[in-house]
């Protein structure tokens, strides 16, 4: 590890890099925030990124392929991110401006810690048996990151309410992830959908991407779509705790990340015979119309609104 911790404006100008190749949808919603915002979160963004590549042995994104020393690659983004936390440098931009953050904005390190579990139930090829299963590792690879996005935005770590909003926003996200990528986590041999749906499906293990079983694969996507759709509109009612900026990015992202799951459920049996994206023209829709629905300005989501006791909820510890 090297012992010289680089300048702040470098570890900013590297995670910025890595936002734009990483994802164009969280790039452009980003750039809705103020200075000071938007440069956290491109730093959050880059240690997830990191993490996410190390784990799958991916550049960016992109094709992930199956890898065979995950243990190995769990215990690295452990260490790394433990010397991160502990302020010492790593050697690595991503888990240095990672360490900032979390001093900056006081982030809770437990939710660093669950995000990372997340990965150790990939390393050790973990599938969910129920639906509660899945929410679960939903929660740590993606609801953790709303929740430490929200802190970071301002939310005071102990408003547990709005929390689990910034958390539902985050399940949202990855339902719709695993709707879409089912064919390539087929391909890296992982399946993150519940053995009990692909029993009340009559889906043989390992069937699910044969052609014959599309159109019942189908219906599940639309049922991912749906529980997309419920954590999303549930997500929105916690912009009112946000400044107008962040709640403005936050709602554009939304609708952005949201039109992917519903794409989804849209072309049905053909949802997976090419990756689903959302085109940029839509984008920049979802950025006006999220600026028209900032709270305060359209009050479309009121603060006071109960979360829904059907929504599966976040663990507290």
């Amino acid at each position: 590890m090297s012992s010289e911790f680089p300048d702040r404006p470098s570890l900013i100008a590297q995670a910025r890099d890595s936002i734009a190749r990483g994802s164009k949808s969280f790039a452009l919603a980003s750039r809705l925030f103020d200075r000071s915002t938007r440069e956290r979160a491109w730093l959050l963004y880059a240690w997830c990124r990191k993490c996410d590549d190390i784990a799958d042995g991916q550049d960016h994104g992109g094709t992930m392929r199956g890898v065979a020393d995950g243990q190995a690659r769990l215990s690295t983004i452990r260490v790394l991110t433990g010397s991160a936390l502990q302020g010492e440098p790593t050697g690595d931009p991503a888990f240095d401006g990672f360490g900032l953050v979390m001093r900056e904005c006081a982030i809770p390190e437990r939710y660093a810690h669950d995000l990372i579990e997340g990965f150790a139930l990939d390393a050790r090829e973990w599938r969910p048996r129920s639906e509660a299963d899945m929410l679960r590792y939903c929660y740590h690879v993606a609801g953790t990151v709303g929740c430490m996005m929200a802190i970071l935005m301002g939310v005071d770590p102990g408003d547990e309410a709005t929390l689990d909003r910034a958390c539902d926003l985050g399940l949202a996200f990855q339902l719709a992830n695993i709707a879409r990528d089912i064919s390539e986590d087929e391909a890296a041999d992982r399946c993150y959908l519940p053995e009990e749906w692909l029993v009340e499906m009559d889906i043989p293990p390992g069937e699910h991407m044969k052609p014959w079983v599309r159109p019942r694969l189908a219906i599940l996507a639309r049922r991912m779509a749906n529980m997309a759709a419920a954590y999303e509109e549930s997500a929105r009612h916690g912009t009112g705790a946000l400044p107008p900026r962040s709640a403005w990015a936050v709602l554009a992202a939304a609708g952005i990340y949201g039109d992917i799951a519903r794409e989804v459920a849209r072309r049905g049996d053909h949802a997976w015979d090419h990756r689903v994206t959302t085109p940029k023209g839509d984008k920049l829709r979802w950025v006006f119309r999220a600026g028209l629905q900032v709270p305060g300005r359209a009050r479309r989501w009121p603060a006071g609104t109960s979360r829904p006791d059907m929504l599966w909820t976040r663990p507290r510890t």
